[in-house]
């Protein structure tokens, strides 16, 4: 191979819910770039990483958790953009927690892959949490369930066997252009990053339904020169009056403690001030609501 060959391809990080897509992302690229909560359903959209190598370069596509609770619109747009994902790249990553091997949607996926027939690596993901004599059964059982070109073992959280994955994973790339500057990690404009950070903190602090029934969407973000800041209003939709009452709080402590979190990690992410701006709309079942769900940045 000439030394000045460059090589690129894409590859779709695909599989259940919560088994640790976003946090490999996250941790191949040194910077987050997809939002991480312990609550299953957090990744709704499809979210390019640009990893850069020597001489190479992969674009990660990172996708909802495939799952069986369609009663919504928005859980069909996200089924429909991971299966969608699938289609569009040269490789597929099918990533498993090593605790739930045997997860009915691993199933639902394997029969996706044989309609396409594209180039599968298993990766088996959060090993750390199980015993080490139980990976080499668990690998040989697996094995048997599609013809995988590698199977993976790794913990995304723990960063350990991240280099075997980009190692198996450069296998697969061809003569090809850099799609990405160097210096760039995500296709995602600023807003949808806030936006995301937003709905993190929403997961983080709030219970049962309302983190799956509330969505974010910056109204404006405008530099204040004078001041150094940045200042964002944001709006955060709801389905309820009952969930706009508990996002907002008792004395808008609620609002108050999302707003300080995410105000707190968007001046880290712009090493400056940030004025946050947050307002809550009820918008009676956007989730099934196919204008609300486009006009939110959701593929329906």
């Amino acid at each position: 191979m000439n030394k000045e060959e460059f090589l690129s391809g894409f590859v779709a990080i695909v599989g259940p819910t919560n088994v640790g897509k976003s946090t490999l992302l996250n941790n191949l690229l040194g910077s987050k770039i997809s939002i991480v909560t312990p609550k299953p359903q957090t990744t709704r959209n499809r979210i390019v990483g640009v990893y850069h190598g020597k001489n190479f370069q992969i674009i990660f596509v990172d996708t909802p958790g495939i799952h069986d609770y369609v009663k919504t619109l928005l859980n069909k747009s996200m089924i429909d953009t991971a299966f969608s994902a699938m289609k569009d790249v040269d490789l597929i990553l099918l990533m498993i927690d090593a605790q739930h091997p045997d997860d009915p949607e691993v199933e639902r996926i394997i029969e996706k892959l044989e309609e396409l027939g594209k180039p599968t690596i298993l990766v088996i993901n959060k090993i750390d949490l199980i015993r080490k004599q139980d990976l080499l059964p668990m690998i040989d059982k697996l094995k048997d369930l599609y013809p995988f070109d590698a199977i993976v073992p790794i913990s995304a959280l723990k960063n350990d066997g991240l280099d075997r994955l980009i190692d198996e994973i450069k296998k697969h790339l061809k003569p090809g252009p850099m799609f990405y500057p160097e210096d760039m990690k995500t296709d995602q404009p600023l807003e949808f990053v806030i936006a995301e950070i937003i709905r993190e903190k929403i997961f983080f602090f709030t219970k049962q339904e309302i983190p799956y029934s509330s969505a974010v969407e910056v109204e404006f973000v405008q530099k204040d020169p004078e001041k150094d800041m940045i200042i964002i209003s944001a709006k955060i939709y709801v389905e309820t009056n009952s969930q706009k009452k508990i996002i907002i709080g008792k004395g808008g402590r609620m609002i108050k403690k999302i707003g300080q979190a995410a105000r707190e990690e968007l001046e880290f992410l712009f090493g400056k001030k940030v004025y946050l701006d947050l307002f809550v709309r009820v918008q009676k079942n956007w989730t099934k609501d196919e204008n609300v769900l486009r006009k939110l940045g959701y593929r329906v």
